[in-house]
């Protein structure tokens, strides 16, 4: 297919898309998280499905054959049009921002974020897989180096005025010009265990504590520095919070092509998903004390991915900008509740098995859901699906899942 195929093809879909973005439930939804991420009461639960091209089902409904574009560059963004059409058709909460996001080229990304190539073994499609760290030796922390911000702004032109010339006359090209480091690629917990091993990491806060808390150090001071460079470049911009539906009164919104921001403005966001099994006080001298330097800098912060963080609420009022907590599938809702309050927000995830991966069972999904709001009384709370690796082949499941949970959560007095 010729590149004017291809283009016909994103002209389309930006048009759809750009209708989609600019319809007046978009703002409505801007409010209520505003006035839930401020701590304000609302007139409603948010309700969130969150899913990626990082589920086995997406991508097998999102795969290369599916898609019509054949240039790989226009191929990206007829797929996140796609997606984002799709999750329009899902019903719930999430926010679409009429513009889309060019990333600005740099030398460092996730999978090689320091300087060493990250890899797995082989797996399985929606298997497992074991790390291969390319730390296996103390000795091997001298090949790491810290991430520069580095932007190649030649190929980063080249990029944007191919989409710009595509469809730039029919919806805004913005171009991210944030740091490596932000986000989820800033999550220490998540580079420690890339570069050293699940198993080992483990075993060295009692058999090398010394060298573990050296590496964290340096990560930490990496991140520091990464995004440091970017906001002396001015290059941080209003979209690169971190976290979902970042809006509130203590941060800016997000918006295309605004650079010159501070961190202090925007959402940071940190999780501890490798040290779900480790004691609060480990937690807290191998990992919270490391990202405490980094999170202080963010205007608000969104804590936790996966892990369970019922022993840990106490640990984490150390983040002085804390807003939002993760209450796990792990997790017991009531007793996370109960310490959190109303000091925080609430980000309930459910479990994905027992809402829509194995089964289907609408008795079930009113059941816990009336349960875990219960538990939540009185708390500032939204409720999030997320980690969705199959529907079964079904993928009407997600819009009847936001239908239910917003008729239980009518019903379950705040």
């Amino acid at each position: 297919m010729s590149d004017n195929k291809d283009i016909a093809v994103l002209r389309d879909l930006a048009r759809q898309y750009l209708e989609m973005t600019t319809a007046p439930i978009q703002e409505e939804r801007r409010r209520l998280w505003r006035d839930h991420n401020s701590l304000r009461p609302t007139a409603r639960v948010p309700v969130v499905v969150s899913f990626g091209m990082w589920n086995v089902w997406c991508r097998e409904i999102f795969s290369d054959a599916a898609m019509t574009c054949q240039d790989p560059f226009y191929r990206a963004y007829e797929r996140a049009m796609r997606v984002n059409l799709f999750q329009q058709s899902v019903g719930d909460d999430s926010i679409m921002e009429p513009w889309l996001t060019v990333p600005a080229v740099q030398p460092r990304n996730l999978g090689n974020t320091w300087g060493v190539g990250e890899s797995h073994s082989e797996h399985v499609e929606g298997g497992s897989w074991a790390f291969d760290p390319p730390i296996k030796d103390w000795a091997d922390t001298a090949k790491l180096s810290w991430p520069p911000h580095a932007i190649d702004e030649a190929a980063t032109k080249a990029n944007v005025a191919r989409l710009q010339d595509a469809v730039g006359d029919i919806i805004t090209i913005n171009v991210d010009r944030g740091p490596v480091c932000r986000g989820y690629a800033s999550d220490l917990s998540y580079h420690v265990t890339q570069l050293r091993g699940l198993e080992q990491l483990m075993a060295d806060m009692y058999e090398n504590p010394k060298e573990l808390h050296a590496l964290m150090a340096f990560l930490r001071d990496g991140v520091l520095a990464n995004q440091q460079a970017a906001e002396d470049a001015g290059d941080i911009g209003a979209d690169n919070h971190g976290g979902i539906s970042p809006y509130a009164d203590q941060t800016i919104p997000p918006a295309p092509n605004s650079y010159g921001h501070r961190r202090r403005e925007l959402w940071g966001f940190m999780a501890a998903q490798e040290f779900e099994c480790v004691s609060p006080a480990q937690h807290d001298e191998f990992l919270l004390q490391y990202q405490l330097p980094i999170l202080k800098h963010w205007g608000l912060v969104t804590y936790g991915c996966c892990e369970n963080l019922t022993h840990k609420i106490d640990m984490l009022r150390q983040i002085p900008n804390l807003r939002t907590i993760a209450v796990t599938p792990r997790a017991d809702v009531r007793r996370c509740a109960e310490q959190i309050g109303r000091d925080y927000v609430i980000s309930w995830r459910p479990n994905p098995a027992d809402m829509v991966c194995c089964q289907f069972d609408e008795d079930l999904i009113r059941r816990t859901i009336r349960e875990g709001l219960e538990a939540c009384r009185g708390c500032t709370v939204h409720v999030r699906l997320k980690d969705i690796e199959t529907v079964q082949g079904e993928p009407r499941r997600l819009n009847r899942w936001v239908q239910i949970v917003r008729e239980v959560a009518e019903k379950v007095a705040p």
